[in-house]
Formats: structure tokens, sequence, C-alpha cells
């Protein structure tokens, strides 16, 4: 009688090749992994471990499960990767990136370089630029974050902090930009602080070095940079509640705009900065082509829940003068939903943006020379003026998009 588990013949193939599996009849492999996507140079597959999904890809120096089982489903793994323990699904992991036990990072996420949790890390359509840092017991959800030059001055997200996505209303048209990504790129802007055991009411937009007092929850944008935030408690009381009003429309469209302009240029600086970097690296193509793929769901996620909003809006509020301010605008929302779609299902198209980037382009590739390997030091060792390019260039991105998307829906005055 064969006993062989299904995978047996592929662990085995992956045991000759070099790759360090220390109990291999507790490992499970799907039939659509593929073995050549798995690096033989350095990788450790602890016990217990399930790596499934035709687009996986381990790099080397990898190390899955040591503090307790691992499953891994379509992600793409780059060098020096520890998934510690947990649920890992369809997301990026940049050059030592780390999770610890515990974790469950579900769709759409993307840890560059060095970013990092401790144990118990709820993460979901989440975007950590390089060396960013989760404590630990933290659901964070929906945002993008970035700040810090190193591991040693890096943004830092506090034990029991909640990033709030999810409305009475049963909207998560919430996604907060903590930094941004035209300035967050160039890995030069202060460190950003949000203290443990507090939150932020998405969507929210937040500037670089700021710090956020333990305990604060916050449901305001902060833009401005190098502020102490002590959030403010609310006084109890009771009073009554109508639903789908959406006082603050306008704000929360714009959010959600500026944090869709803000993925097409981190989609312009992957296509034209990071892809040579990656392709340097073994599997690098395929890790360039999972982080495209990663964009590509976190536009889908934010126009989809913007839609569900707009449709929402559209329904006639009930009461006053006061609740029907703004309906207007809640209406050429609605209506002209599918013009937003459009804006951002195409391209850059502004010969003023891709001017800018090719400026910049040109600056780059004298300053940085033949070298496309690493990365972080390529970046944080341009010149204050070129960095400066790069910035213009993709706060151009960004401004083109809300200014066109403003230019969709005049009577909902997003941006004024």
């Amino acid at each position: 009688m064969d006993i062989k588990p299904r995978c047996y013949d592929k662990v085995v193939e992956l045991i000759k090749k070099g790759v360090n599996i220390p109990n291999p009849l507790t490992l499970d492999l799907g039939d659509e992994v593929d073995a050549e996507h798995i690096s033989a140079k350095d990788v450790t597959i602890y016990p217990g471990c399930r790596i499934y999904g035709g687009q996986t890809v381990i790099s080397a120096g990898a190390r899955i499960g040591y503090e307790g089982p691992v499953t891994i489903d379509n992600c793409q793994l780059g060098p020096k990767v520890e998934l510690k323990g947990g649920y890992f699904n369809r997301s990026v992991f940049l050059e030592k990136a780390n999770m610890g036990l515990g974790a469950q990072v579900r769709e759409g996420c993307i840890l560059e370089e060095e970013a990092n949790g401790a144990h118990c890390v709820g993460l979901k359509q989440t975007i950590l630029f390089p060396f960013v840092t989760l404590g630990s017991l933290i659901n964070f959800c929906d945002c993008l974050m970035a700040g810090g030059t190193s591991r040693k001055d890096h943004s830092e997200v506090g034990s029991s902090y909640i990033h709030f996505n999810y409305t009475p209303d049963g909207d998560k048209t919430t996604p907060s930009l903590i930094g941004d990504v035209p300035r967050g790129v160039m890995l030069n802007r202060p460190a950003i602080f949000l203290g443990g055991q507090g939150g932020i009411v998405g969507p929210l937009r937040m500037g670089f070095g700021n710090v956020i007092a333990a305990g604060s929850i916050l449901r305001n944008d902060f833009p401005e940079d190098n502020r102490l935030i002590v959030g403010k408690t609310h006084s109890p009381k009771t009073i009554q509640f109508t639903p789908r009003t959406y006082a603050n429309l306008p704000r929360i469209v714009a959010n959600n705009i500026t944090y869709l302009a803000n993925l097409m240029g981190l989609e312009e600086w992957y296509v034209h900065v990071r892809r040579p970097f990656l392709e340097a690296e073994e599997f690098g193509s395929l890790i360039y082509a999972g982080l495209l793929d990663k964009l590509a769901l976190a536009k889908k996620e934010r126009m989809k829940r913007l839609q569900v909003l707009a449709e929402k809006a559209s329904v006639p509020p009930a009461g006053g003068a006061q609740a029907q301010r703004g309906w207007d605008g809640r209406k050429e929302l609605h209506e002209r939903f599918i013009e937003i779609e459009k804006l951002f299902a195409g391209g850059v198209a502004s010969d003023t943006v891709e001017k800018a980037r090719e400026d910049f382009l040109s600056s780059f590739d004298k300053a940085s020379g033949e070298s496309k390997k690493d990365y972080i030091k390529v970046i944080q060792g341009l010149p204050v003026d070129v960095s400066g390019k790069g910035v213009a260039w993709l706060q151009g991105v960004v401004d083109d998009f809300c200014r066109k998307a403003q230019m969709i829906v005049p009577s909902l005055s997003m941006f004024s």
C-alpha cells in the first residue's frame, strides 16, 4: 500500500535542490505550486507549514514557520523574508520583511524592505513602506504607511492599535494615508509614531514626523508635518442617530480620491524606478508582477467601496434642510461615478507630468549609474535636487488625478 503523501515527490525535489525541510512529512504543498519558484539557496521551511498557489514565490534566505505553522497562498517572498507563524494570502513581502506568530495577512498587502510586525497582527489591503514597524495585537487594514530612514529610525505603530475601517452604515470607504507616496518613496522623511492602544477612524490623512500620544483616537486629518497630537476624548452623551446622512461626504470622497491617486503614483514608481532593481534579483520579474497585481487589487477594492458609497448616498435623505445640504453633490457623484472609474482605469495622461517624469529619470540614471542591486542605498543616496524632482513628478501624478476627479463632480467641492 502506498502511504506517501500527495506532495511527497515535490517535497523530495525541494530537498534534493537544497531546501532545508527539517520534518518533510509535515509539509503540505499544493499540486499547483511550482518547485522551480522556490529558491535552493538557504531556504528553511519548518514543520507544519502549508504552501499553496501557482503564483507563490519563495526567494533565497527565506525562513518559514519558525515560531508556528504558516500557510502561504499565492504570495511572493523576496530575499531573507521571515514569516514566523500565521496565514498569508495574495501579498508581497520584499527583502527582509518579517511577521511574527499569529499574523493574518490577507489579500492586497505589500510589505516593502524590512517592514515588519510582531505577534498577532492583522492586515488586508495594507501597504507598508520600508522599515515600518507594527507592534503586537494590531488591526491595520486598508491603509498605507510610510516614513523613516532605517531600522533604527522607522515609523512605528504601537501595540493594540486599530485602524477603524468599517462604519455604522456598513461602508468601507475608509483608506488612510499615513505619510504619502510622493515623499515617502524617497526614504528620507521623518518617521511617524502612532502610540499604542490608540486608533485612527478612516479615511484620514497624516503628514510625516507626527507623534500621536498613546491612547488617542484620531477622527480628523492632520496633513501638517512634525506635530505632537493628543486625541480628544468624547464626553458621554446620547443623541439621535440618523443613518446615511453623509454629512462629511466631500471629505470622505476627497480622501478616497487622494488615496487612489497615490496608488497611481506608486504604480508609476514601480514601473519606471523599481523594476530594474527587482529584475536584478532571483525571481525578480515574478515579484515585480506580484507588486503590480497587488496594486491592481488595491485600486479595485477602493473603487468598489467608493461605488457602494455613491449608490447609498444617491438615496434622497430624509429630514429638513440640514439633511438636504449637499444633495447636489451626492446625486452628481452617483450619476457620474462611471467617469471616475474610467479616469483611474486609464494611465497618466498629462504632458506636464510626463515631462517631469522624464526629467527625473534622466537625472536619476546619471545619479545612480549602472548599479541596480541595492535599492535602499541608491534611493537614499540621491542628491537632494534629484529626489526633489522625483517628489515633484509623483506629486504631479497625484494632483492631476485629484484635479480631474474634481472636474467630474464639481458640486461635491472635494478639494475646496
